[in-house]
């Protein structure tokens, strides 16, 4: 899909962004892209032919001058942005996810998982869910588990809908990319960590959440959330830098033209730097990471309708771009 910026308005926020890009039929390279959406292509201006996004993390404290230089001007552009494929920005080692982070997202849920013979009136179980909400606060107690790398399609894919999922739903997200090896770092040194932000879309089966043949297992992440493409992600890296306030960003995701999620960051129960601390504190984070921060009110569960073949989605969060995906089903 080719990328143009609305008249008017600005691809994401700041001078440049980082992605991956390809032209038609060629192999794809890692890119700045600058805010008048022309391209220039990094292994040239690095002078590496192998070098990848996550390269680029690795070292993004050196990396990141040589990149404010080449946005300033003075090095040929590939051509504009459009008429180049968008892949997925980065491919991390490690993907790190978040649930039940968005106070009312999470008492939505509660309140649509009626547990069988549970008969209590709406309004005392929001009020129960609102409840459990306030005490992980006090708790200090984020939940964080491990997704797969191989769930990340690009921003513009299709997303296949696998036979077996009854529950396809959608998760807008916004994602922390690290820059710099983190393990066990402090909630106020978390935020010198990331080298920036993009966006994910966290797919999940609801159907297949929990285990039905064993209840006590709990969760099952790995069937619900991680088939192939069911995270896309980006259209782009913005440096932390040019995103001051994650804090206070507007997500928003729209299926078929109706909006559908449409909340602040600040609904979130832990922040951004509350969420790297706590995933470094058992794992050690790696440039190029994904953290993951959860999802706001607004998912299919809560509007009663699931995704299907044919469905668009269209995810935008605040300085970091817009995806737009469309849903194929699995052919039988």
């Amino acid at each position: 899909m080719s990328v143009k910026p609305e008249p008017g308005s600005a691809l994401f926020a700041g001078p440049f962004a980082l992605a991956t890009l390809s032209a038609p039929d060629g192999p794809a390279f890692p890119a700045l892209v600058t805010a008048d959406a022309q391209v220039i292509d990094l292994q040239a201006a690095f002078g590496d032919d192998r070098l990848t996004t996550r390269d680029l993390l690795d070292s993004w404290e050196s990396a990141l001058p040589r990149l404010r230089a080449l946005a300033d001007g003075g090095e040929p552009v590939r051509g504009p942005l459009d008429g180049f494929r968008v892949h997925a920005p980065v491919e991390p080692r490690q993907v790190f996810q978040s649930g039940a982070n968005y106070r009312q997202h999470v008492i939505d849920l509660h309140v649509a998982h009626r547990a069988p013979g549970d008969d209590r009136p709406e309004e005392e179980r929001r009020a129960e869910a609102a409840e459990i909400m306030d005490r992980r606060a006090a708790q200090d107690l984020p939940y964080v588990f491990i997704g797969l790398p191989s769930a990340l399609t690009g921003p513009y894919d299709d997303v296949v809908l696998p036979a077996w999922a009854e529950q396809p739903d959608w998760e807008l997200e916004l994602a922390a990319v690290i820059g710099r090896p983190a393990h066990r770092v402090s909630v106020a040194e978390a935020s010198g960590y990331i080298a920036g932000y993009t966006i994910a879309n966290d797919l999940t089966d609801r159907a297949t959440v929990f285990r039905r043949d064993m209840p006590q297992i709990g969760t099952d992440w790995l069937r619900s959330k991680n088939a192939p493409g069911f995270t896309p992600l980006g259209p782009w890296i913005v440096p932390a830098e040019s995103v001051p306030h994650p804090g206070d960003l507007r997500v928003t995701l729209t299926l078929n033209g109706e909006t559908m999620q449409d909340e602040s960051t600040r609904d979130m129960i832990f922040d951004v730097a509350r969420m790297v601390s706590y995933a470094s504190q058992t794992a050690r984070l790696l440039p190029g990471d994904l953290v993951l921060t959860g999802s706001p009110a607004g998912n299919g569960m809560h509007w009663g309708r699931l995704l299907r073949d044919g469905d668009v989605m269209e995810g935008s969060i605040t300085g970091l771009g817009t995806q737009r995906t469309r849903c194929v089903a699995e052919a039988s």
